[in-house]
């Protein structure tokens, strides 16, 4: 397996890709052969996406790892365990090879998610970033000592929807943590993406100290919409222009903005299906 920023170090700036994938509601192995023609450099397999019951982030990207031989990113939330299920977690998976773990918050809970269910939030992400860091120390959550130490490459999180100010911040406490690569949530202009850069470095006076997968969606016109979309995306996918055509434009924009890592999202359809072929023919032709 390969950890992130080996891999980004080793390129010195070639297009890389880390390609979104929701675990399955099931736990039959063929709801999971969907990830085998997936030709990007990383699956990242998503945490119960849409807070539904599906196969574990960890357990699938391992199945994925080994039946499917693809280096993997599995995301771990910090809503609904405590530090000692997730830090047992963590040492699960570093048992299993899986060395790319991205660090989420979770989706919060509606009142109605509530009376079924309980959020926990015992670390909130950059605390169990931290923690994260310990572990690869060979510290547990109570300072003692563990027989051996971990060995992961901690992902985080920016979603520009919330302020470029307000990112800068928080993915300085990120990487202070000890985030060594983040994604982004996805943007049609990379002026977005180069605004937080430039934010950034006038704010620290210095580069942002490590690699971001920028994130591009792939639309279709069926495709549920997931934070702010252009207009003109819109207008073109109800032309009848294709989602595919729409996401190379974009990356062909990024690549011109010199932003190389790109976190790439299928399509989402109603119930949770994704439209992963729309993902590979944008891998494939982008490639071409």
């Amino acid at each position: 397996m390969v950890k992130v920023i080996d891999k980004i170090a080793r390129e010195r700036g070639g297009f890389l890709f880390i390609c979104d994938f929701s675990p399955p509601r099931g736990s039959a192995p063929e709801l999971l052969t969907s990830a085998k023609d997936l030709d990007a450099d990383w699956i990242s397999v998503a945490y119960n996406p849409g807070k539904s019951t599906r196969l574990n982030s960890t357990i699938a990207a391992h199945w994925i790892k080994t039946r499917l031989e693809k280096d993997v990113v599995f995301t771990l939330a910090t809503r609904d365990m405590n530090k000692l299920a997730l830090q047992s977690i963590l040492l699960g998976a570093d048992l299993l090879g899986l060395e790319n773990v991205v660090i989420v918050k979770g989706d919060e809970f509606t009142e109605r998610d509530l009376s079924r269910v309980r959020d926990v939030s015992d670390y909130s992400p950059t605390s169990l970033m931290e923690s994260l860091r310990r572990l690869n120390e060979g510290i547990d959550f109570k300072e003692l000592k563990l027989r051996t130490s971990t060995d992961f490459c901690i992902g985080a999180t920016i979603d520009l929807a919330r302020g470029i100010e307000q990112e800068a911040r928080l993915s300085r406490r990120k990487v202070e943590s000890g985030a060594q690569f983040f994604i982004s949530q996805p943007t049609f202009d990379p002026g977005g993406p180069q605004a937080f850069i430039e934010c950034y470095r006038s704010s620290y006076d210095e580069e942002f100290p490590c690699p971001i997968f920028h994130g591009v969606q792939v639309m279709t016109e069926d495709s549920l919409i997931f934070g702010h979309v252009p207009e003109w995306v819109t207008e073109d996918l109800k032309k009848g222009r294709s989602g595919v055509d729409i996401a190379l434009q974009v990356l062909d924009e990024f690549s011109s903005a010199g932003l190389t890592s790109i976190y790439l999202i299928p399509p989402i359809m109603r119930g949770g299906r994704r439209d992963y072929e729309a993902a590979q023919a944008v891998l494939a032709n982008f490639r071409d």
